[in-house]
C-alpha cells in the first residue's frame, strides 16, 4: 500500500490530481458496463453486427449536446452544485464552475459534471447500451438531443449573421 502512494505522489508532484477518487469513478463506470453486459446475455440481447450511419450520427450528435447540457448549462447547475462552485458565465446560455476539492471522491465526481468530454464517454455508454435493450426509445432521445444540438448552431448562426447584417 505504501509503494501504491509513493506512486500517486511521484505522479502528482504538488498538482491536486485525486487518482484514488479517480479509480472510484473508473470503477464505478466498469461495474455499470459489466452489469449491461451480463443483463444482456442473461436476457438473450444480441449485439447487431454493425451499427448503421445513421444511428452513429444520431448517437453522436445526441452525445455531444447531452453532455453539454448537463455539465454547462445553468438549469442543470443543481445538479453539479455539490461537487461545484460557481465561477462565471461562459458560453452562450453556459456557466464556468470549479470542482470543489475537499475530498478526492468529490473533486474526481466534480471534474466529470463539468468536462462535457469527460461527460461523453458515459454519455455514449448509455446510448449505445439503449440501442441494445430499447432501441426505439434511445433513438428516440437521442435524436431529440441531436436536434437540439443542431437547433443551437443554427442559433450561433443566426446571431452571426444578424451582427453582420447590423454593420
Amino acid at each position: 500500500m505504501d509503494e501504491l502512494k509513493q506512486e500517486a505522489h511521484a505522479y502528482r508532484g504538488d498538482a491536486d490530481r485525486p487518482l484514488g477518487g479517480y479509480l472510484v469513478v473508473m470503477a464505478i463506470y466498469g461495474l455499470l458496463v459489466a452489469l449491461a453486459a451480463t443483463a444482456a446475455a442473461l436476457t438473450g440481447r444480441r449485439l447487431p453486427r454493425r451499427v448503421p450511419v445513421q444511428d452513429l450520427a444520431i448517437l453522436a450528435l445526441g452525445t455531444h449536446k447531452l453532455s453539454r447540457t448537463v455539465s454547462k448549462d445553468a438549469v442543470t447547475s443543481p445538479l453539479r452544485a455539490p461537487f461545484t462552485r460557481y465561477r462565471d458565465t461562459g458560453g452562450p446560455a453556459e456557466v464556468m464552475e470549479e470542482v470543489r476539492k475537499p475530498s478526492g471522491l468529490r473533486h474526481s465526481i466534480g471534474e466529470l459534471l463539468t468536462c462535457p468530454f469527460c461527460l461523453d464517454l458515459w454519455v455514449v455508454t448509455a446510448f449505445t447500451t439503449g440501442l441494445v435493450f430499447a432501441p426505439r426509445v434511445t433513438r428516440l432521445v437521442a435524436g431529440t438531443f441531436a436536434s437540439l444540438a443542431g437547433a443551437d448552431f443554427l442559433q450561433l448562426a443566426y446571431a452571426r449573421a444578424q451582427k453582420a447584417a447590423e454593420g
